[in-house]
């Protein structure tokens, strides 16, 4: 959904560079402290806060240094950024989606950091989130916070009907019947969303795309048999139907922290919100597992979490500036307090402190991050899934058979990577 530019976008683009960016004039040009424009895509409510904590701590430890902090709404800040960077006015630095790293670095909108301040500590980070940050061999984001999807379950509901974590999908299915049958409620409720869909891909060890041989492969017979286990998962005993409202989302994630269902598939991004329901006022019901493993025995979800990234357009006092800024944000302290006041994943070891791992969500999503994959650094890989967004829906609704769906959905995946072959 990229538009073109238009004259309105240009206005918009000019306005968000003049109240937004950090070329305020009050910096190194006149002698005073240096002015950089931090961009957090971070929630506002939860999560914000600690970050702005975190720019105050950053400005009184570097006094020649000012952040002008923006929280920027994260469904927002991707085309925000595109506009302003297309008319050489972004933030200096940008909390940027791992899905954006490699798009905006093939754009030439993010400096690369290989042997800057920002890398200094390049090998405390976990070697495939820099890998996740490259692009053509380069690296254009400083791992700030990670995350995967991992299989999220009711302790209390599961050994009331004396089921454990299912190891594969089948497994799941026989377990939601028995839950149903013992405690009345749904063992299980999937999401029709594609991202949440990709871990029945990897566990037939396929994906949307073969980037290796440029080859689209949502229609690929390995494909076919994962999306035909993942649209089995909505009827049977014990298994909620689709939802494919727009807000089927917030309905399932509801029913789960209600103890309506017994367990979903989710993120660590809903830690904080897992504790808030009445299902999981003691923490250590929430149970935490791997992702069933599909025919292959492989079991896995996507690598998700940001990045920071520093703007290619900026002079050379205010990207210095910047890289000294990334290298706080994301050190082994920073990223301590983050995950204590925001339970979200840290993205290097020796943040997993023990005050960290007393935390029983990210203690168990830390043991699900060694299966987690790695995005391939295709530019338009994230915007895959928007095709998909729209067909599975469709599909576990009944408007459409898989096939159909598969097939439209590969049609349009063909617009967005044109020199893939099918």
């Amino acid at each position: 959904m990229r538009r073109g530019i238009a004259a309105t976008a240009l206005v918009a683009s000019l306005a968000l560079t003049a109240t937004a960016c950090g070329g305020d004039g009050d910096d190194s040009g006149s002698g005073g402290p240096v002015t950089i424009t931090y961009w957090d895509t971070s929630n506002a409510t939860n999560e914000a806060p600690t970050y702005k904590a975190l720019v105050k701590e950053f400005e009184a430890a570097n006094k020649d240094i000012k952040v002008k902090y923006v929280n920027v709404p994260f469904d927002q800040a991707q085309n925000k950024f595109d506009t302003a960077a297309g008319a050489s006015g972004a933030p200096d630095v940008l909390r940027t989606d791992v899905g954006w790293t490699a798009a905006f670095a093939k754009k030439g909108f993010f400096l690369p950091l290989d042997g800057t301040e920002a890398l200094a500590e390049q090998d405390k980070f976990q070697p495939k989130l820099i890998e996740q940050a490259k692009y053509e061999g380069k690296t254009y984001g400083v791992p700030l916070v990670t995350d995967t999807l991992a299989f999220v379950y009711n302790k209390e509901l599961f050994a009331k009907a004396g089921v454990e974590a299912p190891k594969t999908w089948d497994d799941l299915k026989k377990a939601a019947a028995t839950i149903k049958d013992k405690t009345g409620v749904d063992g299980y409720w999937a999401s029709t969303a594609g991202y949440y869909a990709q871990p029945f891909l990897y566990g037939e060890g396929t994906d949307t795309v073969d980037v290796e041989a440029k080859k689209i492969t949502v229609r690929s017979p390995e494909a076919k048999k994962a999306y035909g286990t993942w649209l089995s998962l909505f009827e049977g005993k014990g298994l909620h139907k689709a939802d494919t409202t727009a807000d089927a989302y917030a309905h399932i994630q509801e029913a789960f922290v209600s103890g309506k269902v017994a367990s979903i598939i989710q993120g660590p991004w809903e830690i904080t919100n897992f504790y808030k329901g009445t299902a999981f006022k003691d923490r250590n019901n929430l149970g935490i597992a791997t992702v069933p493993a599909g025919s292959t025995g492989k079991a896995g979800a996507p690598t998700g979490g940001h990045n920071l990234s520093v703007y290619a357009g900026s002079d050379k006092a205010h990207q210095e500036a910047s890289l000294k800024f990334v290298n706080f944000m994301t050190s082994a302290k920073s990223q301590e307090t983050v995950a204590l006041k925001n339970s979200t994943l840290p993205t290097r070891d020796d943040a997993y402190t023990d005050k960290v791992k007393a935390d029983p969500g990210i203690a168990g999503y830390q043991t699900v991050l060694p299966s987690a994959q790695p995005r391939p650094a295709l530019p338009e890989y994230s915007s895959l899934l928007t095709p998909l967004d729209d067909e599975l829906p469709q599909i576990a609704g009944g408007k459409k058979s898989l096939d159909e769906g598969l097939g439209d959905a590969e049609t349009a995946i063909a617009k967005l990577v044109p020199d893939f072959s099918k």
